[in-house]
């Protein structure tokens, strides 16, 4: 029997060496799952600010062609601003362009749903709490992405938004005709 012992405390030292390396496995992998998804969400903010690097040097374009603006009183991109009338609500606008009678209201996003444009038409009914400066101004709602689908641009024409993409070799107005001023 001694031979038969030895085997069992030869299968007790390796199944205790597996439950050991399959510990440190799991630690292993939880570890790095944790540092993926860390790595995806600094890969979707970061796609997120290269859509609004791209579309924010197209608005000066757009703007002079479509709303006759040569030049602006304002310009900035990502501007981070408090509610004047509930401080504790502050909002980031992807661009805020200000010339004479007009103001420019940019939400840029890269993957567009139309969640995002319900979220951006309720912050256009706030914006003057944001900007009382501007107030008397006419804004210019420009919701924008590098590609906009058929049903996306409807619902912003719907919306009286103006849908900014690519088309051909630079970004332009897929529905100037469609909104009615």
């Amino acid at each position: 029997m001694p031979h038969i012992e030895e085997k069992v405390e030869s299968l007790e030292a390796i199944l205790g060496q597996f439950i050991v390396n399959t510990t440190r496995f799991e630690n292993w992998t939880r570890e790095n799952i944790k540092e993926m998804n860390k790595k995806w969400g600094e890969l979707a903010s970061k796609m997120g600010t290269l859509v609004e690097d791209i579309v924010a040097p197209n608005i000066g374009g757009i703007v002079k062609r479509y709303f006759g603006c040569a030049d602006f009183d304002f310009f900035a991109i990502r501007v981070k601003k408090r509610n004047t009338k509930d401080r504790n609500k502050t909002r980031e606008f992807d661009v805020i362009a200000v010339c004479d009678d007009k103001v420019i209201v940019n939400e840029t996003k890269s993957t567009p749903r139309i969640t995002y444009i319900d979220d951006f038409i309720a912050v256009l009914k706030e914006f003057h709490d944001y900007f009382p400066e501007y107030d008397g101004k006419k804004v210019i709602p420009v919701f924008a992405s590098l590609y906009l689908q058929d049903d996306v641009v409807n619902y912003l024409s719907k919306n009286g938004i103006y849908a900014m993409a690519m088309k051909d070799d630079t970004m332009d107005l897929l529905n100037f005709e469609g909104i009615k001023e």
